[in-house]
């Protein structure tokens, strides 16, 4: 399967976070930033110019289009691949080391993931799913059931097994991030977690903690589902929403009967760490 890429360039950082956040509320799969350039990638029988045009105001944008070939994405991502560094957002001490196989590990740091650096979203480069690495650190996993609701490369759930949980659902739509999420379970030897291919979470599932890294768009719309996935001491860590979106998506938790503990902010995203 091909991929559209479209590389935009002369855009800020802000401009690349809405870009960003409307493109993936469309079917886009992959981010690269890189100082006024930014890529976002689609494969090409998902892409509907159409809606891509009612998203994306193009006089605004100087952007190129190009087809990239499926067996080319690994050599790209490897050119481009450097660790992410996770620090403990209160000790400061290292936390979380995400790198690639032919990186070394760094025994410094509490957890070293290692990820095949692919297609998939979630590889900790960007903001969202950095404050859900970082802000793991204040929930305990040990023993517990954890649901991982949009999974992508499948590295919250690596990252929920290795600080202990015992029973890892791992959620995804997107057969390209399944397989990107069973092949980095594997090189991380974890035996706990569990793929699935679903849309929501599944009507009966239950577990004490939710990570819910997605978007605004996507957690509204399941907003009933990941709460009735609760029990009656569950923790949620939300992600995937901007700045701008904070009073909506705080209006949605909690009319949901969900209680909002903190809110984390990176750049001009936001997490929320949350339970009932």
């Amino acid at each position: 399967m091909d991929y559209i890429q479209f590389l935009f360039t002369g855009i800020n950082d802000d401009e690349k976070d809405i870009v960003i956040a409307l493109l993936a509320g469309i079917g886009f799969e992959g981010f690269e930033e890189e100082n006024d350039h930014l890529k976002a990638l689609i494969p090409d029988n998902v892409f509907d110019e159409n809606l891509f045009n009612s998203v994306i105001d193009i006089t605004l944008y100087n952007y190129s289009k190009s087809i990239i070939k499926e067996q080319n994405w690994n050599a790209i991502w490897e050119s481009d691949f450097e660790p992410v560094i996770v620090y403990h957002p209160t000790t400061s001490e290292p936390f979380v080391y995400i790198r690639a196989g032919f990186h070394k590990a760094n025994n410094a740091f509490k957890y070293d993931i290692e990820v095949t650096p692919k297609m998939s979203f979630g590889t900790g480069h960007h903001a969202t799913t950095y404050l859900m690495l970082a802000n793991m650190s204040a929930i305990d996993f040990t023993e517990k059931n954890v649901i991982d609701f949009g999974t992508g490369t499948g590295v919250l759930a690596i990252l929920a097994e290795k600080m202990g949980a015992t029973n890892v659902l791992a959620i995804d739509n997107n057969e390209w991030s399944i397989n990107n999420a069973i092949e980095n379970i594997a090189v991380n030897n974890c035996q706990n977690i569990t793929i699935e291919c679903a849309e929501t979470i599944p009507e009966g599932s239950k577990a004490d903690i939710i990570l819910a890294n997605i978007n605004l768009n996507i957690i509204t719309a399941n907003i009933t589902s990941i709460k009735n996935a609760a029990t009656s001491n569950t923790v949620f860590l939300f992600s995937g929403i901007m700045l701008h979106d904070e009073s909506n998506i705080l209006n949605v938790i909690t009319n949901a009967g969900i209680k909002i503990e903190k809110v984390f902010k990176k750049d001009n995203w936001l997490s929320i760490l949350a339970n009932v």
